[in-house]
Protein backbone atom coordinates (compact mmCIF):
# COMPACT_ATOMS: atom_id res chain seq x y z
CA UNK A 1 0.00 0.00 0.00
CA UNK A 2 1.18 3.57 -1.18
CA UNK A 3 1.21 6.23 1.30
CA UNK A 4 2.67 10.08 0.95
CA UNK A 5 5.31 10.79 3.70
CA UNK A 6 6.16 14.19 4.22
CA UNK A 7 9.59 15.71 3.19
CA UNK A 8 12.18 15.17 5.24
CA UNK A 9 14.60 18.25 5.93
CA UNK A 10 18.06 17.51 7.90
CA UNK A 11 19.10 21.36 9.83
CA UNK A 12 22.58 20.67 10.87
CA UNK A 13 24.74 23.31 12.72
CA UNK A 14 27.04 23.39 15.67
CA UNK A 15 26.30 22.25 18.96
CA UNK A 16 28.03 25.48 20.08
CA UNK A 17 26.37 28.28 18.18
CA UNK A 18 25.98 31.91 18.19
CA UNK A 19 22.65 33.55 19.52
CA UNK A 20 21.53 34.44 15.64
CA UNK A 21 22.35 30.89 15.29
CA UNK A 22 19.98 29.80 17.35
CA UNK A 23 17.55 32.17 16.30
CA UNK A 24 17.51 31.48 12.65
CA UNK A 25 17.28 27.63 13.37
CA UNK A 26 13.82 28.18 15.71
CA UNK A 27 12.50 30.14 12.57
CA UNK A 28 13.58 27.50 10.21
CA UNK A 29 12.15 24.78 12.49
CA UNK A 30 8.78 26.76 12.88
CA UNK A 31 8.33 27.34 9.18
CA UNK A 32 9.17 23.59 8.38
CA UNK A 33 6.29 22.16 10.72
CA UNK A 34 4.36 24.89 9.28
CA UNK A 35 4.75 23.57 6.02
CA UNK A 36 4.22 20.36 6.71
CA UNK A 37 7.33 18.79 6.82
CA UNK A 38 9.60 16.24 9.36
CA UNK A 39 12.74 17.74 10.96
CA UNK A 40 15.72 15.53 11.34
CA UNK A 41 18.43 17.02 13.08
CA UNK A 42 21.08 15.64 15.84
CA UNK A 43 19.08 16.15 18.48
CA UNK A 44 21.92 17.73 21.15
CA UNK A 45 22.03 21.15 22.15
CA UNK A 46 23.07 25.02 19.94
CA UNK A 47 21.28 24.56 16.45
CA UNK A 48 19.72 21.22 16.81
CA UNK A 49 18.29 22.43 20.28
CA UNK A 50 16.88 25.34 18.53
CA UNK A 51 15.65 23.83 15.24
CA UNK A 52 13.53 21.29 17.76
CA UNK A 53 12.22 23.91 20.19
CA UNK A 54 11.04 25.99 17.08
CA UNK A 55 9.78 23.09 15.33
CA UNK A 56 7.56 21.39 18.17
CA UNK A 57 6.36 25.03 19.26
CA UNK A 58 4.35 24.47 15.84
CA UNK A 59 2.98 21.34 16.63
CA UNK A 60 6.01 19.76 14.38
CA UNK A 61 7.43 16.47 13.92
CA UNK A 62 11.17 16.25 15.37
CA UNK A 63 12.99 13.39 14.88
CA UNK A 64 16.48 13.27 16.53
CA UNK A 65 19.53 10.82 15.53
CA UNK A 66 22.02 11.02 18.17
CA UNK A 67 25.62 9.70 18.29
CA UNK A 68 25.12 7.50 21.56
CA UNK A 69 22.95 5.72 23.88
CA UNK A 70 22.39 8.62 26.53
CA UNK A 71 18.78 8.91 27.54
CA UNK A 72 19.72 11.84 29.13
CA UNK A 73 21.65 13.43 26.48
CA UNK A 74 18.18 14.71 23.83
CA UNK A 75 17.62 18.08 24.00
CA UNK A 76 13.95 19.07 24.27
CA UNK A 77 11.70 19.56 21.41
CA UNK A 78 11.65 15.66 20.39
CA UNK A 79 9.15 13.86 18.98
CA UNK A 80 11.46 10.67 18.71
CA UNK A 81 14.79 9.61 19.21
CA UNK A 82 17.16 7.20 17.17
CA UNK A 83 20.09 6.21 19.34
CA UNK A 84 22.83 5.38 16.85
CA UNK A 85 25.83 4.55 19.58
CA UNK A 86 27.95 5.56 16.22
CA UNK A 87 29.68 8.58 17.01
CA UNK A 88 29.79 10.41 14.06
CA UNK A 89 29.19 8.43 12.34
CA UNK A 90 25.58 9.02 12.94
CA UNK A 91 26.09 12.27 10.64
CA UNK A 92 25.79 9.89 7.43
CA UNK A 93 22.51 8.41 8.79
CA UNK A 94 21.18 11.81 9.40
CA UNK A 95 21.83 12.92 5.84
CA UNK A 96 20.83 9.60 3.80
CA UNK A 97 17.36 10.28 5.82
CA UNK A 98 17.17 13.37 4.25
CA UNK A 99 15.21 14.93 1.08
CA UNK A 100 17.15 18.36 1.81
CA UNK A 101 19.27 19.60 3.87
CA UNK A 102 19.79 23.00 5.63
CA UNK A 103 23.15 23.93 6.99
CA UNK A 104 23.42 26.91 9.83
CA UNK A 105 26.36 28.07 10.73
CA UNK A 106 29.38 25.59 10.99
CA UNK A 107 31.50 23.56 12.57
CA UNK A 108 33.43 20.68 11.65
CA UNK A 109 31.06 18.40 12.47
CA UNK A 110 28.73 20.44 10.40
CA UNK A 111 31.20 20.57 7.29
CA UNK A 112 30.98 17.04 7.53
CA UNK A 113 27.29 17.17 7.06
CA UNK A 114 27.80 19.33 3.86
CA UNK A 115 29.95 16.91 2.74
CA UNK A 116 27.82 14.18 3.03
CA UNK A 117 25.10 16.05 1.16
CA UNK A 118 26.99 16.68 -1.57
CA UNK A 119 28.69 13.73 -1.92
CA UNK A 120 24.99 11.55 -1.61
CA UNK A 121 23.52 14.40 -3.82
CA UNK A 122 21.32 15.70 -1.73
CA UNK A 123 19.27 17.89 -3.74
CA UNK A 124 18.71 20.96 -2.66
CA UNK A 125 21.47 21.70 0.22
CA UNK A 126 21.05 25.20 1.88
CA UNK A 127 23.66 27.24 3.37
CA UNK A 128 22.41 29.85 5.96
CA UNK A 129 25.57 31.96 7.42
CA UNK A 130 27.39 28.61 7.81
CA UNK A 131 30.56 27.42 5.10
CA UNK A 132 31.63 28.75 1.64
CA UNK A 133 34.02 27.08 0.41
CA UNK A 134 36.45 28.28 -2.29
CA UNK A 135 39.47 26.63 -4.42
CA UNK A 136 43.18 27.31 -4.22
CA UNK A 137 42.57 30.34 -6.32
CA UNK A 138 39.72 31.45 -4.18
CA UNK A 139 37.00 31.08 -6.64
CA UNK A 140 33.92 29.69 -4.48
CA UNK A 141 33.35 26.51 -4.77
CA UNK A 142 29.30 26.05 -5.21
CA UNK A 143 28.76 22.98 -2.02
CA UNK A 144 25.05 24.71 -1.42
CA UNK A 145 23.17 27.18 -1.88
CA UNK A 146 23.47 30.75 -0.09
CA UNK A 147 20.05 31.58 2.20
CA UNK A 148 19.74 35.22 3.20
CA UNK A 149 16.93 34.06 5.85
CA UNK A 150 15.51 31.38 7.02
CA UNK A 151 12.26 31.98 5.12
CA UNK A 152 14.53 31.39 2.12
CA UNK A 153 16.57 28.98 3.94
CA UNK A 154 13.02 27.00 4.02
CA UNK A 155 11.43 28.33 1.00
CA UNK A 156 14.70 26.40 -1.04
CA UNK A 157 14.33 23.37 0.84
CA UNK A 158 10.80 22.82 0.02
CA UNK A 159 10.90 24.22 -3.65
Amino acid sequence: MAYDVPMQVAVCGPSDCTGIEAEWAAEVGRLLASAGATVLCGGGTGVMAAVAEGAFSAGGLVIGVRPDTDQSAPCRGLSAVLYTNMGEGRNAILIHSADAVIVIGGSWGTLSELAFARHRGTTPVISLGGWQLHDAAGNPIPAAQLATDPADAVHRALA
